[in-house]
């Protein structure tokens, strides 16, 4: 498999652009609401990127599921050490 370049990677990330409106309000482009399942009252976390020159937004249903098989292998990984003695 070839190896990826870091543009090609940002390449497939990049989802348009949006404009924030009077209120504050942006609007998520339909292709891409519908790509990611969004419907109108999902909530989303927004989150500001660590170089503090941005946003991530994430469908709080996304991030609650991650959070748990996070957890999970945690859990297994934990149970792991206790019965190998590490």
């Amino acid at each position: 498999m070839p190896d990826r370049t870091e543009d090609s990677r940002a390449d497939d990330c990049f989802c348009g652009t949006a404009t924030v409106g009077e209120r504050g309000q942006v609007v998520i482009p339909a292709d891409l609401r519908k790509e990611m399942g969004l419907q109108a009252g999902d909530k989303l976390l927004i989150w500001k990127h660590p170089s503090g020159k941005g946003l991530m937004l994430f469908p709080v249903d996304s991030v609650r599921d991650f959070m748990n098989k996070m957890l999970a292998t945690l859990e297994r990984a934990e149970a792991r050490d206790d019965a190998t003695g590490d």
